[in-house]
């Protein structure tokens, strides 16, 4: 990610925020113009942005623009689905941030996830209660208040 050609990056490493003084990090954060995070596993990191503050803190940063990649941005939705749990939680089932009101299915058609179709993008988003959105890698799903904008030079669907 820092080959984006950022003026500069920082790194925030959520499973030590909670030995790191809350002052300090939390200044870290509100100073950033952008919260870049990458992927992973969907639930480990919103277990981790929750047990670090970090999931509290972020309704505090209206000017703070979030990018999220992969997991990044699944993790800002209220489900993930059971399909896409890797890691199960303690509290158990496939609950996110809930910071937007749909959820995302990934990777849509990647040579490197061959059983993300179209039609198992289908049959995931018949599970998921509420709007769900099957994207590619030339996809973005940008949010400006409640305004919802698919930015797009690949394939998606609603």
């Amino acid at each position: 990610m820092t080959e984006l050609g950022w003026k500069s990056v920082g790194v925030l490493e959520l499973t030590a925020l909670p030995s790191i003084y809350e002052a300090l990090w939390v200044s870290w954060v509100r100073e950033a113009d952008v919260l870049l995070v990458n992927g992973g596993d969907t639930l480990y990191l919103c277990h981790w942005m929750r047990e670090s503050g970090l999931a509290e803190l972020l309704p505090s940063l209206p000017d703070t623009v979030y990018v999220g990649l992969s997991a990044g941005s699944l993790v800002m939705t209220p489900r993930i689905g059971e399909d896409l749990v890797g890691w199960k939680p303690p509290t158990g089932g496939d609950r996110a941030l809930g910071v937007v009101d749909f959820s995302i299915f990934p990777h849509l058609d990647h040579p490197d996830c061959p059983d993300n179709t179209m039609a198992a993008a289908e049959q995931w988003a018949a599970q998921i209660a509420g709007p769900a959105y099957a994207i590619d890698e030339q996809t973005a799903i940008k949010v400006t208040d409640d305004a919802v904008e698919v930015i797009s030079e690949g394939h998606w669907k609603l």
